[in-house]
């Protein structure tokens, strides 16, 4: 019955997919089409939220709240103990035969950007409660010191005057800045002026505030080939004309790029995403001349610097430029955790104006209780000791990934320990998808990217892209087990 029940509903209009208005009004509204033309017949009783729920793959809230507004219009009626029953159609005074007088509903048609966004989103579903193994772009969550940031919001809260709670300075708190300027100088070695610091939500949230400032429809951007994905579907929705640019052993090679007059040149120097491969001194000097001559911006996308630089550190290309033509990005979603939402650039005075100018006029500003949290954490030397404890996990936890997914699967899937990030990437033999073999293993709560779904253009390298880093040593071991036995089914299925 209630599998009927769900067929009557998706064949009303149900789409759980839906992206014109929220879900529970889709639904709500599929749930009141049906009553209305008999599909759903007088004192038939609707499954439960929880069954429900389950059968149509969304969230019980959302089904309390379709519910709630059927039983508010009479649709239906809720019975204590016993559940939700459709109400005589008769008895209801339908409203859409009020409305039915008015026409169609006709709406304002969406803008090409619009479709040109909706057209090139790629949406993985990373807040899943199904567990992070082996999620990329995690870092060890566990060891988040949560009493101490605890401590430093509730004081925030204790001490605020009301005229902080007021808007802020759209380009951040002037004590984080400052904080900040001071740990880049220790740890970056980045000599900047705190004014020329912008604290946003992330790196994505930095680059889509350069791009609005910088890129017109066709416009010539190069990024690296592989490349951070959101990266390029950004730049691919405002329609640029992106030149992939390979990598070898020390990092982009830009001299053979055939672009005439590029925007900008889109890297992440310190550990290449996602091969993990670090660009040398004489590579980043070489991108600074090609730069120079073709009049041109450097986006450094310095995401993952504490990891690859602890040891053997390689000067930024921020810190190399003479000619103020880079544009610093950093997070520290990926250093916390990524519910934290805190990032930050670093823009050349020449260009500052704008950037805030657009800024202002989009989001504003980032939560001042944050910022100031963040800032305290800062200071108070917490980010210093969490550091080093984070990059001392995630190391333990890197050896123990390489020796027993080496032992697991030997020379199925070769692996490159050499990465110095969150993430290590396997090589699959060809005669395996890794877009469908991902697919198959999310099936089973495991959660790996494709290597293919990185490259630009029709070359792509077949294999799979593994976080480790926030996955414990029991779980890291049952799950690598796990994968282990799925994999042979796969290969066993599709052979």
């Amino acid at each position: 019955m209630h599998y009927n029940i769900k067929n009557i509903i998706i064949n009303n209009g149900f789409d759980s997919l839906h992206h014109e208005k929220n879900i529970y009004i889709n639904l709500y509204e599929a749930i009141k089409k049906a009553i209305i033309n008999r599909s759903l017949e007088n004192n038939i009783k609707l499954p439960p939220t929880r069954i429900l729920a389950k059968d149509l793959e969304v969230s019980r809230s959302t089904i309390i709240k379709a519910y709630d507004l059927l039983t508010l219009e009479k649709y239906i009626k809720s019975v204590p103990g016993s559940g939700y029953y459709v109400l005589p159609v008769k008895d209801k005074k339908i409203r859409h035969n009020i409305t039915s007088s008015l026409g169609e509903r006709i709406y304002p048609n969406i803008s090409k950007r619009g479709k040109s966004f909706k057209n090139n989103i790629q949406i993985k579903k990373n807040g899943s409660s199904n567990g992070v193994a082996f999620r990329p772009g995690l870092p060890p969550l566990d060891v988040f010191p949560v009493d101490q940031w605890k401590k430093l919001s509730n004081n925030y809260w204790k001490t605020v005057r009301p005229s902080e709670l007021s808007y802020a300075d759209t380009s951040g708190l002037a004590c984080l800045k400052e904080n900040l300027s001071n740990y880049l100088k220790v740890y970056r070695n980045i000599d900047c002026d705190s004014n020329q610091i912008v604290i946003t939500s992330g790196s994505l949230h930095s680059l889509s505030l350069i791009c609005d400032i910088l890129i017109d429809r066709n416009d010539e951007v190069i990024v690296e080939n592989p490349t951070y994905p959101r990266a390029f579907y950004l730049l691919n929705s405002l329609k640029a004309k992106i030149y992939p640019a390979p990598i070898d052993a020390e990092g982009i090679v830009i001299k053979n790029v055939k672009c005439k007059k590029p925007k900008f040149i889109y890297t992440t120097p310190s550990n290449q995403y996602p091969t993990g491969i670090k660009m040398t001194l004489k590579r980043r000097m070489e991108l600074l001349a090609w730069a120079s001559k073709k009049g041109t911006f450097i986006i450094e996308d310095d995401y993952d610097h504490e990891y690859s630089n602890w040891e053997k550190p390689v000067s930024s290309i921020f810190s190399l430029d003479k000619q103020s033509r880079t544009i610093y990005l950093g997070t520290f979603n990926k250093l916390l955790h990524p519910s934290i939402r805190l990032g930050y650039m670093i823009v050349p005075n020449h260009l500052l104006d704008v950037v805030i100018a657009m800024y202002h006029q989009s989001s504003r500003f980032i939560s001042t209780s944050l910022q100031k949290t963040l800032s305290d954490f800062i200071e108070r030397d917490y980010l210093n000791k969490h550091l080093r404890r984070v990059i001392e996990v995630s190391q333990e936890r890197k050896e123990l990934f390489v020796k027993h997914f080496s032992k697991h699967f030997n020379k199925e899937i070769l692996i490159d320990s050499n990465n110095t990030g969150l993430h290590i990437v396997g090589t699959l033999d060809n005669s395996i998808k890794d877009y469908e073999f991902a697919h198959f293993l999310s099936q089973h709560n495991i959660i790996v990217h494709p290597y293919s779904s990185y490259f630009v253009g029709e070359e792509k390298q077949n294999g799979l892209v593994m976080g480790y880093s926030s996955v414990n040593n029991k779980k890291m071991k049952d799950t690598l087990l796990k994968m282990q036995e799925l994999y042979f089914k796969y290969k066993n299925e599709h052979s």
